[in-house]
């Protein structure tokens, strides 16, 4: 992820959702909804755990991290930084010790967050968050990798440097808002901009290239971070604004339903947000081109549901889905509105990566139910029933019918391979059916 930024004077718009007075407790009550919008609770805060404790395990190409106590005790905690010790952690990715921060922590995206705002989350952090005493985990890394000082050279050459938040002259101040929302403490490109071999992201923001939110290059917790640019197939060039802010805000709308990492952003945090700043996130989603601009749009074919409406289910998968998927998505791939989301022409289905689709018919989610959204959408898992080659046969019958056209073939080996990570194992029911491969499968 790199940068450069558009920015926007929050000291003057600074938060629709609050008065101007900014000090006192309503500083830090901005810090609280920051602290929101930058999801800080989800990687600082372990199962079970109290609230910014830290220890939520994150596994990386290098090894497993321990996310860091940020409460404001002073044994354990973030009590004896001061605000310029916080932003620099904050911002630049340097801890009170002069250590450098492993890129985990967003820094280089922070570096755009605004001296207002960066107040504002340092009077929350402060005075609005319990202490809570527990010692940081030690980082699960081997050796030469876990050396600190090998990360301050990563940080010079490829963290940003901290910019001031200017005003761009003309431009559209909602644009501008989501614009330094998505870009900044949103830090949405950390899982949706793909990322180089050093680990940076490729491109911090849409300025430096269209690989800026074109999906993330890696599965990460075994789920796929997709396409947030105008793409027709596999990104959100059929969305309307209005289906993006139903997304953002509930997880859902007429064309997928969250799941995975994101149903925590939206539980977390977006859910919380100002119906003007989810608006300026979802218009400014809106401008940003195609990364393929010669993918041909999708194009809805109702020859499949019409073969299996009529009894018709040769094809190979069609009988499986038809037995375990057609009562709530359908044999046309529509689903039902809002609560099953539709296969036909998901940019999830359509991805060139059917890591995330295996990984769902395998494991089933839950979306939880949020303000405004309150039922819960669930998926069952459907691992424990059916072998590798069915998961396969149904994941293929996804990726071709109704219009859909999804590159490559799923193989029972790629099946196989994902019900065997981490992020899988034990969750399918398989690990309590013993020859789960060498029994009859439905």
């Amino acid at each position: 992820m790199k940068m450069r930024l558009l920015a926007l004077v929050l000291s003057s718009v600074a938060f629709s959702a609050f008065a101007d007075d900014t000090s006192g407790q309503d500083l830090v009550k901005q810090g609280e909804y920051l602290a929101r919008a930058g999801d800080c609770v989800a990687c600082h805060t372990s199962p079970g755990g109290k609230p910014f404790a830290g220890g939520l395990a994150m596994t990386t190409p290098i090894g497993t991290i321990y996310s860091s106590n940020i409460t404001p005790d002073k044994q354990d905690g973030i009590g004896n930084y001061s605000y310029d010790d916080f932003q620099k952690a904050v911002r630049q990715g340097i801890a009170k010790n002069g250590e450098t921060l492993y890129p985990a922590m967003p820094y280089p995206s922070y570096a755009s967050v605004s001296d207002a705002d960066m107040h504002a989350l340092y009077a929350y952090f402060m005075q609005g968050v319990q202490p809570v005493a527990q010692k940081d985990r030690a980082t699960d890394i081997p050796w030469p990798l876990s050396m600190r000082w090998p990360l301050a050279i990563w940080r010079h050459l490829f963290a940003p440097e901290v910019k001031p938040v200017v005003a761009a002259a003309g431009e559209d101040p909602v644009v501008a808002r989501g614009q330094y929302l998505v870009e900044g403490l949103g830090h949405c490109g950390a899982c949706h901009t793909p990322r180089a071999m050093t680990m940076q992201e490729n491109v911090l923001n849409n300025s430096d290239g269209t690989a800026y939110l074109s999906g993330g290059s890696s599965p990460i917790d075994g789920w796929n971070a997709v396409d947030l640019r105008g793409d027709n197939q596999d990104g959100l060039g059929r969305w309307s604004t209005q289906d993006l802010e139903q997304f953002l805000r509930y997880g859902r709308n007429d064309h997928t339903a969250a799941f995975g990492g994101m149903t925590q952003v939206v539980q977390d945090s977006l859910q919380y947000m100002s119906d003007s700043d989810i608006h300026a996130i979802a218009a400014y989603l809106k401008t940003l081109s195609p990364n393929q601009p010669n993918q041909t749009p999708f194009k809805g074919d109702d020859s499949v549901a019409q073969a299996l409406w009529k009894g018709d289910d040769h094809m190979t998968g069609a009988g499986a889905y038809v037995d375990s998927c057609a009562a709530c998505h359908k044999t046309d791939g529509n689903g039902y509105t809002r609560f099953f989301p539709a296969l036909k022409g998901n940019p999830v289905v359509l991805d060139k990566d059917p890591t995330s689709l295996i990984h769902i018919i395998l494991t089933g989610d839950t979306l939880p139910g949020v303000q405004g959204a309150p039922s819960a959408i669930t998926m069952p898992a459907f691992g424990w029933r059916l072998n590798d080659q069915k998961v396969a046969d149904i994941a293929n019958f996804v990726r071709s019918s109704w219009g859909n056209n999804a590159a490559g073939t799923v193989t029972a080996s790629q099946v196989a391979d994902i019900r065997k990570s981490a992020e899988v194992k034990g969750k399918t029911g398989s690990d309590t059916i013993k020859g789960l491969k060498q029994q009859p499968q439905q």
